[in-house]
């Protein structure tokens, strides 16, 4: 942690530039992202793109087409079908699905977008009008890891291949879906309670702010997180830990709630940036400085909450990408190919610190 002297000269430029951000974004809410745009700015010169960890990372050799009993088609003229978990608001979900739209569009498919708006009975009954239309090949970033089966059914006795991004569901890979694209959820919480440990020199009373209940995302950013702080910080406590659902509004309620029922937290690790964002802004009302008196470490990679590390007011934040597009088309490339593919396809996730924001802002999203 800065020394006190620090955090006094700190103090007043840390206010007004967490005050910027909480106007600027107030209202914004979403799953995984916190831009109030839709529109991402990235500089040209810094490379956006996923990395695959390891391609041959998964359980056993893979599907093959022949395996999973499809025909192969050409991707060029294919109808292709996307359903989104989550609004378009979040711009990580506005970042992913625009990935989506142009590498669609790269390899000449039509594609059709859905979007749930975080219902999972509206993603099965959106799949299934998809379906409807004729759909040759199926998309999805689940709003749950479970209660698909209606949808996947549907795909599978249609012939349809399904491909899942960022949310990875329980059902049988190479039978109910092809494979799962995405980061290891587990790896970031890992991640995130290294970089608060290397902040607060191994030494904090840290609050949790959990993501929505249901799925793979949620579990592995939380297990991750405290099983790196059990087995390796002995002088970080947990002292609290609740959800706000990756929202801004509900990280900003439940940030102002633990802070006055445990007054000594000095230390955030939140689910997204979006809940960070919204603890930022609440540390602030409590009469704080975000970055300086409490700590804030998150997951995800949005515009504003690297703005906000650049600016002081935040710590650090471990990047989840949401640009799946090319690497979703490359996969199904492979697989109509006759290649096999493996259950998880695993990304490598950057991370945004104190030292690196300002130089990596143009990947941000």
């Amino acid at each position: 942690m800065r020394s006190p002297g620090n955090r006094i000269l700190l103090r007043g430029a840390a206010l007004v530039a967490v005050a910027g951000f909480a106007l600027a974004g107030c209202t914004n809410e979403g799953g995984g992202g916190t831009d109030g745009s839709n529109e991402a700015t990235s500089d040209s010169t810094v490379d956006t793109s996923q990395q695959v960890r390891d391609a041959d990372v998964g359980e056993g050799e893979g599907c093959t087409i022949d395996d999973y009993g499809v025909e192969a088609i050409e991707l060029e003229g294919a109808k292709v079908g996307f359903s989104q978990s989550e609004p378009d608001s979040a711009s990580f979900r506005a970042a992913e699905t625009q990935s989506i739209r142009d590498a669609a569009a790269e390899v000449g498919a039509e594609l059709i977008v859905t979007n749930a708006n975080n219902e999972l009975p509206k993603q099965i009954n959106d799949i299934q009008d998809m379906l409807n239309q004729g759909i040759d090949i199926l998309v999805v970033a689940p709003v749950n890891s479970d209660g698909l089966d209606p949808a996947l059914q549907a795909a599978q006795d249609q012939g349809v291949p399904v491909v899942t991004i960022d949310r990875k569901v329980t059902n049988e890979s190479c039978s109910d879906y092809l494979a799962f694209l995405g980061s290891d959820f587990v790896e970031q919480g890992e991640r995130a309670a290294d970089a608060l440990a290397d902040i607060t020199d191994g030494e904090a009373n840290v609050a949790i702010l959990l993501g929505p209940s249901g799925n793979n995302v949620t579990d592995g950013r939380a297990n991750g997180f405290k099983e790196r702080v059990a087995a390796e910080y002995p002088d970080i406590t947990i002292v609290a830990e609740q959800t706000a659902n990756a929202s801004r509004s509900e990280g900003q309620e439940v940030t102002a709630q633990l802070l006055q029922s445990n007054p000594e937290i000095d230390a955030i690790y939140a689910f997204n940036d979006e809940e960070g964002l919204g603890a930022m802004t609440a540390i602030t009302e409590a009469g704080m400085v975000p970055g300086e008196d409490v700590v804030i470490v998150s997951i995800d990679g949005t515009r504003n909450a690297v703005e906000a590390i650049v600016a002081g007011t935040y710590n650090a934040v471990i990047e989840s990408n949401p640009r799946f597009g090319p690497l979703v088309f490359e996969t199904l490339q492979r697989f109509y190919d006759g290649e096999a593919i493996p259950e998880d396809i695993i990304i490598e996730d950057g991370e945004y610190t104190q030292e690196n924001a300002e130089e990596q802002l143009g990947r941000a999203f």
